[in-house]
């Protein structure tokens, strides 16, 4: 099959989160498998640009309204991610660092779409599939179906993915001219709840839908902003197929960010020889069990309570474990783990920022890492966490509750039911007692390590899933 993935992000292209890395990983995988897997998505202005040498394939017209840009689609060169990845070049638009947060992503994502659809129309080689990643692509299916302009794709499967039920993209039916010409007669594929919707259009018009975790399907089809009475209206073609990793990528006897190598036989020299190059950088007591946070700073992720957890836990346990935390997010979470690092100098400390190299030494040199997500649809970080030897400690939620088993069950980690300050420290609490049997940290480090996340199961569940249909 030929298939083709559009996106926003691709890791290592362009980064903000896990979508990055799915879709990083995914097409390698489908690829191993005998098809034909590339990725589409926007040419930003950043890092990997810098860094890289491109090929313009072909030059095109996207109009937005009365306005008619020119793109370029290029190709890098000198680089081989196991796949084709086509980077759409529209200058006014992506011709900018980051990827998101500008006041014209609106313009900027509805223009992607109709340059990236433009471009697939020039093609001679038949596409067998569409699959479409998150809002930033929503309008992909409706347009494939109902657009005049791309008739010929009226009878190509369409895929939609939701990453991240929480973004939807929704804004004004004033814009509604922003789409090429359709008749009005299919207005309603495009709106929910009185405003033009991405990601409500995407649940209507794909052939199937799809979550990265068959969990968060379940919560979504309860609670999704409005969305959940569709998402049951449509639950026919519904269904969650679980993340996986690229175990080629997240590999601690391989990892080029690692300056210390391990495997299961060797954990635990590798691991601490990891714990005590962190430790030295953060000035942190080595000798004590390392909790970690890594991610984004926002609610969503709980990081709110992240500073109380760190008080509370520096508190009522003076002196007895080190916090360490990577991520940027909201400006008052930020302020408020840098004041926690005044008062406990010696214990916990916070990395403000995003560090690529600094979160493979975390995940290789840390004893527990910390999720207490309030929404986690499948969670990456538990799943390189465990590659890495790594006891997570999570929030039953989501691909958490998929992928995560608590040890009073039999598993192999620690679970607790809601995002409080009160349930997370519980959960340390029972990792700090287990911490002091070296001998079972041992066998359940060599345990969690085995365990297979790669994304050849799922790749082969989307490629069954695209045969079906």
């Amino acid at each position: 099959m030929n298939i083709i993935h559009v996106s926003a992000e691709c890791y290592p292209v362009a980064k903000a989160g896990g979508l990055a890395d799915v879709v990083g990983a995914l097409p390698k995988y489908q690829n191993a498998l005998g098809h034909k897997a590339s990725v589409i998505m926007p040419f930003y202005y950043n890092k990997f640009r810098d860094a890289h040498t491109f090929k313009d394939i072909f030059t095109g017209y996207a109009r937005l309204a009365d306005i008619t840009y020119t793109f370029n689609v290029i190709i890098p060169q000198d680089v081989d991610f196991g796949y084709e990845i086509y980077l759409i070049d529209i200058p006014g638009l992506f011709d900018r660092d980051s990827i998101y947060s500008y006041d014209d992503d609106i313009e900027r994502f509805i223009t992607f779409q109709i340059a990236a659809l433009n471009w697939l129309n020039s093609w001679e080689a038949p596409v067998d599939i569409v699959h479409c990643h998150d809002q930033h692509t929503g309008f992909v299916p409706f347009m494939m179906s109902k657009v005049w302009d791309y008739r010929k794709f009226e009878h190509v499967p369409t895929v939609f993915t939701i990453h991240n039920g929480e973004y939807q993209g929704q804004f004004g039916f004033e814009k509604l001219h922003y789409l090429p010409p359709f008749h009005s007669y299919y207005n309603g594929l495009v709106e929910w709840n009185g405003e033009m919707n991405p990601l409500a259009s995407a649940i209507k018009c794909a052939w199937k839908v799809t979550t990265v975790s068959p969990s968060y399907m379940n919560e979504i089809s309860f609670s999704m902003k409005g969305l959940e009475g569709l998402l049951q209206l449509e639950k026919d073609k519904c269904l969650g197929i679980l993340n996986g990793i690229d175990v080629d990528v997240w590999n601690p006897e391989t990892d080029p960010l690692l300056d210390v190598h391990y495997g299961i036989r060797n954990i635990s020299g590798g691991k601490k020889a990891l714990k005590d190059k962190l430790c030295e950088q953060f000035n942190l007591n080595p000798s004590k069990p390392l909790f970690v946070f890594i991610g984004r700073l926002v609610k969503e992720k709980g990081a709110d309570i992240l500073p109380d957890v760190v008080y509370q836990t520096m508190i009522n346990f003076p002196g007895e474990q080190n916090i360490l935390v990577l991520g940027s997010g909201e400006q008052v979470i930020e302020g408020a783990l840098l004041h926690m690092e005044q008062l406990f100098k010696g214990n916990f400390c916070s990395y403000i920022g995003y560090n690529e190299k600094l979160s493979h030494e975390i995940y290789g040199g840390a004893d527990f890492l910390l999720m207490p997500s309030r929404v986690e649809p499948c969670g990456l970080n538990q799943l390189y966490a465990l590659r890495y030897g790594t006891i997570p400690i999570v929030r039953r939620t989501g691909g958490l509750q998929d992928t995560v088993i608590d040890m009073g069950d039999g598993g192999f980690g620690f679970c607790h039911n809601e995002c409080t300050t009160h349930d997370v420290l519980h959960s340390v609490i029972r990792a700090k007692a287990f911490y002091s049997d070296k001998k079972n940290v041992r066998a359940i480090r060599k345990q969690i390590m085995k365990i297979d996340h790669s994304w050849t199961k799922a790749a082969d569940e989307y490629v069954e899933l695209y045969k079906s249909i």
